[in-house]
């Protein structure tokens, strides 16, 4: 099992920018994805970002609501994930989750993740 803890949520105004951090610990494996979802009041969990890594690529995704705005990354040396958020929109006030899969397959998909952090809230004021 895996323990996910997610930090770097808040209050922003639309076009500023927030940088979520989703730490690590437990159970590591040598290939696997690390995505981040999203669900607002009354809707579905939604994908994202997502990163697979497995020892001979690293890939990245993004849902088309937010590419070009969003950037996952990883940081080896602490072992967490990270999502640059710039260019924020009132329609990204959500709770954002962490989640890892073993998986580097259907990254986008929500049932192929097994561990979740707890969330963090996003809040983007217009």
């Amino acid at each position: 099992q895996v323990q996910l803890v997610e930090s770097g949520g808040g209050l922003v105004q639309a076009a500023g920018s927030l940088r979520l951090s989703c730490a690590a610990s437990g159970r590591t494996f040598s290939s696997f994805s690390m995505g981040w979802f999203r669900q607002a009041p009354g809707k579905e969990r939604e994908f994202v970002a997502a990163l697979s890594w497995t020892t001979w690529s690293r890939n990245t995704y993004y849902a088309d609501s937010v590419k070009g705005r969003f950037t996952i990354s990883r940081d080896n040396a602490k072992n967490t994930i990270n999502l640059q958020m710039n260019s924020l929109r009132p329609e990204d006030t959500a709770v954002y989750y962490c989640a890892v899969s073993q998986s580097t397959l259907e990254v986008t998909t929500r049932n192929r993740y097994s561990d979740w952090g707890q969330g963090t809230q996003v809040t983007v004021s217009s």
